[in-house]
């Protein structure tokens, strides 16, 4: 498994609740992506960020998704450019309630 950390960093110009509107806008779009286990949406108020968190099932995938012309899409969403960091997941814990 490979996380992904993408970083949005602001300044005078951070926006708590434009933030939470793209995640809820964007949060569909990632439901039963292929090779993704799981996102998080995040807003760090102190430190004047958003970080979204992926887990994906390969490097392959997640590789795949992070395209340049999808950095230029969320630069673009977001109003800064991201950092995208790539890291092994050494394990998982997932506690999904039985229906």
């Amino acid at each position: 498994m490979i996380g992904v950390i993408v970083r949005f960093r602001y300044r005078a110009d951070f926006d708590e609740q434009r933030i939470r509107k793209l995640a809820e806008t964007a949060q569909g779009r990632f439901v039963r992506l292929p090779g993704l286990r799981s996102k998080a949406f995040t807003v760090d108020l102190e430190q004047k960020e958003a970080l979204n968190f992926y887990v994906w099932d390969s490097k392959a995938a997640a590789q795949g998704f992070f395209t340049p012309e999808l950095i230029e899409r969320v630069t673009s969403l977001y109003g800064t450019r991201p950092t995208v960091q790539f890291t092994d997941v050494a394990a998982l814990v997932e506690n999904i309630p039985s229906a």
